[in-house]
């Protein structure tokens, strides 16, 4: 039973509290404060079991017949298990941080309602045990952090939130075209060790087109160039939305998006055979190059944090790309570090803005005296 069940109240420790704190007044803040502090401690003790079982040789899925020949499926591996703890340790502080920083202000249950159901959707990217599975809960998460983005309400929000949605539903869309057209040649897609596709007799040229479209859909979110227009514009958002869509859902569900299609759909060894791994290589490192560029050109520190974020994923992509074993491991750590680095780079961010009205690197000067 516990094979079935961990994965699904995992998935529920946030859903439901989301779905709890929007029937919450604005006046209670004691009750909106203990029930997400309790949800995101909940979900960390929940992750921990499950690392637990996982050494012990448990195996963990819950699987739902949708239609015939679709299951939603939650299953876990290694992999799975890294970014749910990251997603989950950081959901925790990241609602510390949220609750100070957002104290004063109107629409805090929507907020918290939204801010939730985002960290479930990214518990579900994490489990996705198979394609359809891995798309709703990657269009969750687009619809669950557009109402974030836009949450102050300003014309600069609502234009940002726009773009935002412009482009992650474009990629949604081509996300569910890859999906389908590779479905419709090779049945339903599990993600598998190895590679799902790897004994597959697909012509190598369709392979290659249906690949293109995944990393096209994918690199919304993970921001490669030139999709990554939005994440700059998305930073009007509250300190703690910015940190949410950098270092624990948005720009990470890409990135895990595209080591699944590269590792459990395509294989290493078939995605290697078909010449795609060179082409996402040079991207990634254009990527690298521009993004790394563009942060040291901007004045306002969050429009930085940003653009090294454009870059930094793509070191992860880049790591997925090159065919090997060390740099595969190097890229996947990386998920972790530019978690843990970017979401306390944007914590000051939110701190030197409501304690000092700081916004920009020129305006920095002789923090540490006036903000010691």
């Amino acid at each position: 039973m516990e094979s079935f069940w961990l994965p699904v109240l995992i998935l529920l420790s946030s859903l439901l509290t989301g779905l709890g704190i929007f029937f919450l007044g604005e006046e209670r803040h004691f009750a909106r404060t203990i029930l997400n502090i309790s949800a995101a401690s909940i979900k960390l003790i929940l992750v921990t079991f499950m690392w637990i079982g996982f050494f012990a040789g448990q195996s963990y899925e819950a699987r739902w017949l949708i239609l015939p020949g679709i299951d939603l499926v939650l299953s876990t591996d290694i992999f799975a298990l890294v970014f749910l703890t990251l997603s989950s340790g950081l959901w925790f502080v990241t609602t510390l941080f949220a609750v100070g920083y957002l104290e004063e202000t109107p629409n805090r249950s929507r907020f918290f309602g939204f801010f939730s159901l985002c960290v479930s959707s990214t518990m579900g990217i994490a489990m996705a045990g198979n394609l359809f599975t891995f798309l709703i809960f990657y269009e969750m998460l687009t619809l669950s952090t557009y109402p974030l983005v836009v949450h102050r309400g300003t014309d600069d929000s609502l234009k940002a939130g726009r773009t935002y949605l412009a482009y992650t539903l474009t990629g949604g869309s081509v996300l569910l075209v890859a999906i389908a057209w590779l479905q419709s040649l090779a049945g339903p897609v599990e993600f598998l060790a190895g590679g799902a596709l790897q004994s597959s007799d697909i012509s190598y040229s369709l392979l290659r087109i249906i690949f293109f479209l995944f990393i096209a859909a994918l690199g919304v979110k993970s921001a490669i160039v030139p999709l990554h227009s939005w994440l700059p514009k998305a930073m009007v958002a509250p300190a703690p939305v910015s940190a949410l869509l950098h270092a624990v859902a948005v720009v990470k569900a890409g990135a895990f998006g595209i080591v699944r299609v590269i590792h459990d759909v395509y294989g290493i060894n078939l995605a290697n055979e078909l010449g795609v791994l060179k082409p996402l290589m040079v991207i990634a490192t254009i990527t690298i190059i521009y993004g790394s560029i563009q942060a040291l050109l901007q004045d306002e520190l969050k429009k930085r944090l940003a653009f090294s974020t454009v870059s930094q994923i793509s070191y992860i992509i880049l790591g997925v790309a090159i065919f090997g074993p060390i740099a595969m491991i190097g890229g996947v750590v990386h998920i972790v570090h530019q978690g843990l680095m970017k979401i306390t780079l944007f914590f000051c961010a939110g701190n030197f803005a409501e304690t000092l009205g700081v916004h920009k690197i020129s305006e920095l000067n002789g923090i540490g005296r006036r903000m010691p």
